[in-house]
């Protein structure tokens, strides 16, 4: 297992800047998740670990060796890719095998590494396949074997599950994190979907134009976001953020807030005139079985609330709606989170 440490990591691109000065500790044999919209910069961030980029200024160091310099083979690294890269007229077997055969591997030692990765996967059956003949989650667990005969202690991941169907994606989210967490693999892996993330990661860096806006848990990431970024990006349906000065005189708040967010399922239905409630009226509905999501109005601001599926409401009603002093998400006027966030 390997450690990964970025420190002050820039990227200039002509005029413009990709990354401002990314700094981030990634313990050896953790599942380490890059979150954020596109242009965010994660994948830069990826590839300039991998080698495949150069960082204008700052280190990369993996497993306690400075790898700024070093090309990608000298890195001690595996990757998987988006689009898997597998060759077409090769079999599977010649497909996982290949990187052995480049760097010249002994024909034994190779061929019990292909057939261990194979095994692990549930490959064997298919290793005289071509890569027409097989499944998209098929041709992904190709990619991953051909990653793992390396015997790398770090492993890249961009992407890889995005061009799979969304059963299949889910399926293979469980699959990567128990391989990950079998083998004690250090995983870096790269994502634009939050629940990828959420699910996934010991650890996610949440990137914002270039900046990490926030490096935790997934679980402290959702329960104390560092600022309004992180609050809105993370959770589904979104935090609900309204600017305190449209809220009721009776709702407590910091003398310094200027933002109020609520999480959808943190708000629940109060009795009609019920002290210490905040009406508002329903804009729209979904109904999704198990939840009703609501979508409301407060004046002009939109509010949205998580309720079990067996809620009756319609559009143009008013409701009043109550949530517990500890779910209120405070922020000042430049987005940052008025409590510390949770420690990393």
């Amino acid at each position: 297992m390997a450690a990964i440490e970025l420190r002050g990591v820039t990227k200039h691109w002509g005029g413009s800047t990709a990354l401002h000065g990314i700094a981030a500790s990634i313990p050896a044999g953790t599942f380490c998740v890059l979150l954020g919209p596109s242009g965010c910069g994660k994948s830069t961030t990826l590839r300039i670990l991998a080698g495949l980029e150069t960082a204008s200024s700052g280190q990369v160091l993996i497993g306690g060796r400075d790898v700024t310099a070093l090309p990608p083979a000298q890195r001690g690294i595996a990757m998987v890719f988006q689009n898997y890269a597998l060759f077409p007229h090769l079999s599977v077997a010649d497909n996982i095998g290949f990187g052995l055969q480049v760097r010249k591997t002994p024909a034994a030692e190779a061929r019990q590494r292909l057939h261990e990765a194979a095994e692990l996967l549930g490959l064997t059956p298919l290793l005289s396949r071509k890569p027409s003949q097989l499944s998209g989650g098929q041709q992904q667990r190709v990619a991953l074997a051909r990653a793992l005969v390396a015997r790398a202690q770090v492993c890249l991941m961009d992407e890889p599950l995005s061009n799979l169907d969304a059963q299949l994606r889910q399926d293979m989210r469980t699959e990567l994190r128990e391989l990950q967490q079998r083998l004690g693999l250090t995983v870096v892996y790269v994502t634009h979907d939050q629940a990828e993330a959420m699910a996934m990661a010991d650890q996610v860096l949440l990137l914002n134009a270039g900046r990490i806006e926030q490096a935790a848990p997934p679980r402290a990431l959702y329960a104390e976001p560092a600022t309004l970024f992180a609050a809105r990006f993370i959770g589904t349906p979104a935090m609900s953020v309204l600017p305190t000065g449209a809220l009721p005189p009776h709702i407590e708040r910091p003398a310094n807030a200027h933002w109020l967010g609520l999480r959808p399922e943190a708000l629940r239905l109060a009795n009609p005139g019920q002290p210490g409630a905040m009406r508002v009226s329903v804009r729209a509905l979904e109904y999704l079985g198990a939840d009703l999501v609501l979508h409301c109005l407060l004046g002009p601001h939109a509010l949205t609330v998580r309720t079990p599926g067996h809620t009756v409401a319609t559009p143009g009603q008013q409701l009043d709606l109550q949530w517990a002093t500890h779910d209120s998400h405070f922020f000042d006027a430049q987005g940052r989170r008025l409590s510390p966030p949770a420690s990393t």
